[in-house]
């Protein structure tokens, strides 16, 4: 039975919240079964509301002119279209089985798209009721310290926390690259990186790093499993997308 509301309100008119419906004296599981399994997928996704509404037919190739990125020595447009082929054909790969080949790394300089994409991929697996876990590094690595508060022993373990990250189906670290690196954030982030490269589990990264600066960060252990993990991927704009879009919407 699914009524689960303090209220004892019906949520769903079709099965009275039962979870299933009777045609011809058999039962067939409700529609509004998936639909709670989506929503409970999408609640444990960690997904922000403005993360949420990113898709891959919203991704607008109209902020990547044809213009040299001379980092890339190829335009910024053909950039962002081999990006762009890349992380949906891994979502849809990904959703079509048990997908073990190699995640993204999404670089490029702030505002280029990087978190856009990566959401992208994110809702379209969650779609498809696959499990995802979106992490933004810094915020991921604040959850673990706050573990080691001992004035608050009703708060999650760190070892609770990790396996999270290491066990998703699929894991999205947001933002590598955005905070100050010690031992001790290498070594959680390596954990994590090489258990997944272990299991063959696939993550998508956004960093607006460098890969030799990522090497300098995060070291070669690090980076390694990184390439070992993933393919690379460049996004960049003659100009932050966050700031475009904000200033066309004040235009409306």
């Amino acid at each position: 039975m699914l009524k689960d509301n303090k209220n004892g309100e019906v949520k769903c008119s079709l099965c009275q919240d039962r979870g299933f419906i009777i045609k011809n004296e058999i039962a067939h599981r409700c529609s509004c079964v998936k639909q709670r399994a989506l929503e409970g997928l999408i609640r444990h996704s960690n997904l922000g509301r403005l993360h949420s509404q990113c898709s891959f037919a919203g991704f607008s190739f109209s902020y990547y002119p044809n213009s040299l990125d001379k980092e890339a020595a190829i335009t910024y447009y053909e950039n962002a279209q081999k990006a762009f082929k890349a992380a949906k054909a891994f979502a849809e790969a990904f959703v079509a089985g048990n997908y073990h080949g190699p995640g993204l790394v999404f670089t490029g300089p702030v505002g280029s798209g990087k978190t856009f994409l990566a959401s992208a991929v994110a809702n379209h697996v969650l779609a498809k009721g696959k499990q995802v876990l979106f992490s933004v590094v810094p915020d991921l690595l604040d959850e673990i310290k706050a573990t080691y508060d001992r004035s608050n022993p009703s708060a999650i373990d760190e070892m609770a926390i990790l396996d999270g990250a290491r066990n998703v189906e699929l894991l999205i670290l947001d933002d590598l690259g955005v905070h100050n690196y010690t031992d001790w954030t290498v070594n959680k982030i390596y954990s994590i990186l090489n258990y997944r490269a272990n299991h063959q589990l696939p993550v998508v990264i956004t960093t607006n790093l460098s890969l030799a600066e990522l090497d300098t960060y995060l070291g070669e252990r690090t980076t390694s499993r990184i390439l070992q993990l993933c393919r690379v991927y460049r996004l960049a704009s003659v100009q932050d997308i966050r700031y475009l879009k904000s200033k066309e919407h004040s235009l409306e």
